[in-house]
């Protein structure tokens, strides 16, 4: 087992005041099955596991979740709905699906940003939009989700895939992406949820904090990054909370969206 080495806290380790809101915008992560994981160090840590795990990722993501990382990627697409020559943003892109996607809908004319704390995440991410036709239109930056590199109303719509609960104010961030989006454009948010019908909500558990470990350990070699991905979710806000925290960031019409018997949530709100 891989632990990484302790490292100075970064600009996107700043914490927001944990005891407001019931801690979501810290987002408490239990730490029982994590060595080395620090709550004051999480993006540290984040950053060093994610590096690890790079090359492996997508295979990884494949096969967890049988492929319907696909069909959700879209549906936050149709919801960002860029226009035809349009900008967006994909915050948190890892090796760049949603952003590639995105440039598909915005066409030639367009432009998309694919921005990442974790420059080992997206060094995959330029071949991968050049052999998808789209590497003229994804540019890939290094960024902080809590600090966006980018003035004011730029982008038509901003999104985010199963990224929140790895920053560490979540209001915060959520702040930053309806501060970069224009007026009347639309903040897009897919992250992991815990189905309502309990017997469905078991064998989701199950799967979740027993088959993926173990399944991210053969094929990444690093299986505490998979031990971290359901103890980040355990305490993560169930959807009608993280609805209310994009309400606080000034977001309008939020709404959202269960998928795949409530295993993930789609959030869209408005600027």
């Amino acid at each position: 087992m891989t632990t990484p080495a302790p490292a100075p806290p970064s600009p996107a380790g700043k914490r927001g005041t944990s005891g407001e809101h019931g801690g979501f915008e810290t987002h408490l992560i239990p730490t029982e099955h994590l060595p080395g994981f620090v709550a004051e160090r999480k993006a540290a840590y984040v950053n060093t596991m994610f590096d690890t795990i790079a090359p492996r990722y997508d295979l990884m993501n494949r096969l967890m979740t049988f492929g319907m990382d696909r069909r959700w990627r879209n549906y936050v697409v149709a919801e960002a709905a860029p226009p035809t020559g349009g900008s967006a943003l994909d915050v948190a892109t890892g090796t760049g699906d949603i952003a590639i996607a995105l440039a598909r809908r915005v066409g030639a004319a367009g432009s998309v940003i694919a921005s990442d704390f974790s420059e080992g995440m997206m060094r995959p991410g330029p071949a991968k939009a050049e052999r998808a036709g789209v590497g003229a239109i994804v540019r890939f930056m290094a960024a902080d989700a809590l600090d966006l590199p980018f003035p004011d109303a730029t982008f038509d719509c901003v999104t985010m895939g199963f990224a929140m609960r790895n920053v560490t104010d979540i209001e915060r961030a959520f702040r930053e992406m309806c501060r970069v989006t224009k007026p009347g454009g639309r903040v897009v948010c897919l992250e992991v949820a815990k189905p309502g019908v309990p017997p469905v909500r078991f064998l989701h558990q199950c799967y979740f904090n027993r088959i993926v470990p173990l399944l991210g350990k053969i094929i990444t070699g690093y299986g505490e990054a998979y031990r971290y991905l359901p103890e980040s979710a355990r305490n993560f806000p169930p959807p009608s909370a993280l609805k209310t925290i994009m309400e606080r960031a000034d977001l309008r019409a939020v709404r959202f969206h269960r998928m795949s018997l409530g295993a993930v949530a789609v959030h869209t709100g408005t600027k």
